[in-house]
């Protein structure tokens, strides 16, 4: 073995990393020359290729005769025919849409290409979906709606350490990314301001320049009330926005109703704060406002992303260098799974399934008739909610995600998973879905495959194959290929990444996201290629809207988003806000993060954040055993005490299952565009538990 040039395979940085031989295992080395990270890593990237050797790995099928017996050793053959067999049997008994696809937005470009052509091709079913839903949709939502295009963010991360005032709204990447702190550091060095906005005083919260600690669930309001500000005291560009903007009028009468005062009394945020924070940024020359999962994870996460853009227009921070909106898009390949047709409305490149057009190009390049593609289907949590029901899925493959952990309501999702005729899940480990499952396939890891990720700067990066999977393991195309043959459609499936690739430059050609002009030896060559990038002589484009928006006058569009509450408020039943997020050694469900004993140890067990004054009125000590309750589960966890926090406020990370899982809490209320669940808040109880002791 030699050492390999690759990347994480957590978060989406993909931070750049060496893998060098160390006897039978791969260590860590540091990849300086890569620019996302310079070299920086977090302690999952540290400790990611203990992975690969866990005695806890798959290395054969399993499965089970029939619903109560134990999984058992299985050979390939005979897994993959199970799977096929159920598949087709669930179709022709109640349709196409009876066999349902989940899919995971770590996969890379190739895989999650694969998933989506599998789906419609294979399976001829409208029933596909994935884990991004719960993630970046209403971000990329407002992007569409706004400038015509989602990328995550329109510039690369460098260009942070260079502005002059940073707004982050519901963002934490001390803990969630921290090698990307080094832009915020640098920029602040340099003179630069930032200001976070966040119901905790978070690490990243803790050294700004100023942090906004406002109710979960407000920042629309937020938002408004500091356009509100920029309006009354003349911040704004109106050359800007009246030769590169349409639909101001609008906003600027919905914000009108958000004055000052009553923007504090609906997000708690003291006026002077705002009105500090509306100045730092249109008083500066160049400025972005960026969000995450804490601003958009809510049933109104479109309107809120809407409602920071609109801000970001008029001061006129937006199409000009230094300057724009973006999302810290979250998982590993949260922008290119999103691109290249796992959601149910999407066909690759960005392409829309029900635009005629798109329909006709990608059909020619999968040789197939475009009357033979299904519709739109179900979003993420509808497709899970649905399970097993007279209108929905009775057979699911799953691949890439852990939804038993993962979804909204979780205990929910775990009866409709229970309500399947089928259900077979490819993984790494037996996670929480895994083991629910009548059929589980072994898949290669990260380093033992290649393909290609696009990061959250719109960078096409190459992770290369460092060793070889484990005898008895396949790759995920492998078994969709495997799959597709016995349905009769082999002849139209490839498993090489390469020529996944290639295939997905075609389909993706003159589409939104145009992936025509990039090559693996361009991406090696250039340290990755930005997207779009729609011809090989074309440069690729890392800082979009620079001369035009790519909407179809080259004008970015205000939005008039009104406030509204949560789906669920507090009460005098459920007093509290619930809000979730994630810690430092941990990374989504943890079905890989669990595993790693350092990581393990650092993050302890599931644990419930609340106030000091909180804890005394309840009666409860640092690291007493709590019941935190809510209209759909309740969860058993360790109370940690910490000031940082409101004090009508609870926060639970989301990594863990079983009784201490933060989705067992959740609200699946969805945003009316996106379809994002209402993750980031409910309202919750919170009383101690005697002690185990």
């Amino acid at each position: 073995m030699r050492m390999t040039a690759t990347h994480c395979p957590y978060c989406a940085l993909q931070c750049g990393m060496n893998l060098v031989p160390a006897g039978d295992r791969l260590e860590v080395a540091p990849r300086p020359e890569f620019p996302t990270n310079r070299g920086g890593l977090c302690r999952k990237g540290w400790t990611s290729t203990e992975l690969l050797m866990h005695p806890e790995r798959l290395t054969t099928p399993l499965l089970r005769e029939r619903r109560g017996d134990a999984l058992r050793p299985a050979t390939w053959s005979e897994a993959l025919d199970r799977v096929a067999v159920e598949l087709r049997r669930v179709q022709q008994r109640y349709g196409p849409d009876a066999a349902g696809i989940f899919g995971g937005g770590g996969l890379t470009n190739e895989k999650a290409y694969m998933l989506g052509k599998f789906a419609r091709v294979a399976l001829r079913t409208s029933a596909i979906d994935y884990n991004g839903r719960f993630c970046m949709s209403s971000a990329a939502a407002a992007g569409i709606k706004a400038f015509g295009i989602d990328r995550g963010l329109p510039f690369p991360l460098v260009d942070i350490a260079q502005t002059d005032v940073v707004l982050l709204a519901g963002a934490n990447p001390v803990e969630c990314m921290p090698p990307v702190m080094q832009y915020f550091d640098e920029q602040q060095r340099r003179g630069g301001r930032l200001i976070v906005a966040d119901p905790r005083a978070t690490g990243t919260a803790l050294g700004a320049t100023l942090h906004l600690q406002l109710a979960p669930g407000t920042d629309l309001a937020l938002a408004n009330g500091l356009l509100h500000i920029a309006i009354r005291d003349r911040l704004i560009d109106e050359e800007f926005i009246r030769e590169r903007t349409g639909g101001f009028e609008a906003a600027a009468r919905t914000a009108a109703a958000f004055w000052p005062e009553r923007a504090e009394r609906i997000t708690g945020v003291p006026v002077r704060q705002m009105t500090e924070a509306a100045h730092l940024l249109g008083e500066a020359a160049t400025a972005m406002v960026l969000t995450a999962r804490g601003a958009e994870q809510h049933s109104k996460g479109t309107d809120t992303a809407l409602a920071f853009i609109n801000l970001t227009l008029a001061l006129g921070k937006a199409g000009r260098p230094l300057c724009g909106y973006g999302c810290l898009t979250g998982q590993g390949n949260g922008q290119g799974g999103r691109e290249h047709g796992q959601k149910a409305d999407q066909l690759p490149g960005y392409r829309r399934i029900d635009n005629p057009a798109h329909r006709a190009h990608v059909a020619e390049v999968w040789g197939i008739d475009p009357a033979e593609l299904p519709g739109v289907g179900r979003s993420a949590y509808e497709l899970l909610d649905t399970l097993g029901t007279r209108e929905g899925a009775r057979a699911l493959l799953v691949m890439g995600s852990n939804v038993a952990v993962s979804a909204p309501r979780a205990s929910h999702v775990r009866e409709r998973l229970q309500a399947l005729d089928f259900l077979a899940v490819a993984d790494f480990f037996v996670s929480e879905t895994a083991e629910l499952a009548d059929v589980v396939l072994p898949v290669a890891q990260w380093a033992e495959e290649e393909g290609t990720m696009t990061n959250l700067e719109g960078r096409v990066l190459l992770r290369r194959r460092a060793v070889s999977p484990p005898e008895g393991v396949k790759t995920d195309a492998e078994v969709l290929k495997e799959l597709a043959e016995r349905l009769g459609r082999g002849h139209l499936f490839t498993d090489s990444p390469r020529e996944l690739f290639q295939e997905l430059r075609r389909a993706s050609a003159g589409g939104p996201a145009d992936y025509a002009g990039i090559t693996w030896e361009r991406i090696e060559a250039e340290n990755g290629v930005f997207w779009p990038c729609p011809s090989q002589e074309h440069p690729g484009t890392p800082r979009m809207f620079l001369e035009r928006f790519a909407t179809e006058d080259g004008r970015a569009r205000f939005h008039a988003v009104d406030y509204r509450p949560a789906a669920e408020e507090p009460d005098l039943e459920f007093p509290f806000y619930l809000t979730t997020g994630r810690v430092m050694a941990q990374y989504q469900s943890g079905t890989q993060t669990r595993r790693i004993a350092a990581l393990r140890d650092s993050s302890g067990e599931p644990f419930v954040e609340l106030h000091p004054a909180a804890a005394r009125t309840l009666g409860v000590a640092p690291g007493d055993p709590v019941r935190v309750s809510t209209r759909r589960g309740e969860a058993t966890l360790e109370a940690r005490l910490s000031p940082a926090i409101r004090q009508d406020t609870l926060f639970v990370p989301f990594h863990w299952g079983g009784a201490g899982s933060a989705n067992l809490l959740t609200n699946p209320a969805l945003d009316p565009t996106s379809r994002m669940p209402e993750f980031k808040t409910c309202a919750a109880r919170l009383e101690r538990l005697p002690s185990l002791a």
